[in-house]
């Protein structure tokens, strides 16, 4: 977990300073790593950034809120923007995607495009929600199913 770790937090580093080269190296480190783990770890740091950004519970708003800022965020730069990549990440990571569909998992250069976002509205680092997410993918790792 330690180079998902350290990829995420190269990548968000590189999407707050719009740095197309770095974030795609990150991004390419991200997708030789563990495709469940990393998105275990970017859905849990997306889910805690909005449980911190709006503590008094999620609408559906401050839903299309986050997805709005990310899109206007990434798309002056980012050249392969997916709008649908964004919606399947924030879904994703509240638990209420479609898991019927054949769509393949949300691409990670998504997730951290919309967890930098988040970060920057938190005004939070990124290294804090990378180990938070990463004991609490342990942890639960560590759990005995009843």
């Amino acid at each position: 977990m330690r180079a998902i770790a350290r990829a995420t937090e190269d990548a968000i580093g590189s999407a707050r300073v719009k740095a197309k080269v770095a974030f795609a190296d990150a991004v390419e480190k991200l997708s030789s790593e563990d495709h469940a783990q990393v998105g275990a770890i970017h859905a849990e740091m997306v889910r805690s950034l909005l449980e911190e950004l709006h503590p008094d519970g999620l609408t559906g708003e401050d839903v299309q809120d986050a997805l709005s800022s990310a899109v206007r965020s990434a798309v002056e730069w980012y050249p392969d923007l997916d709008v649908q990549g964004f919606v399947e990440v924030l879904t994703g990571a509240l638990g209420v995607a479609d898991t019927e569909g054949n769509r393949p998992s949300p691409r990670a250069e998504h997730a951290v495009l919309i967890i930098a976002d988040l970060l920057v509205r938190r005004n939070a680092a990124a290294d804090v929600y990378i180990r938070r997410a990463v004991a609490e993918i342990q942890r639960a790792q560590t759990m005995e199913m009843p």
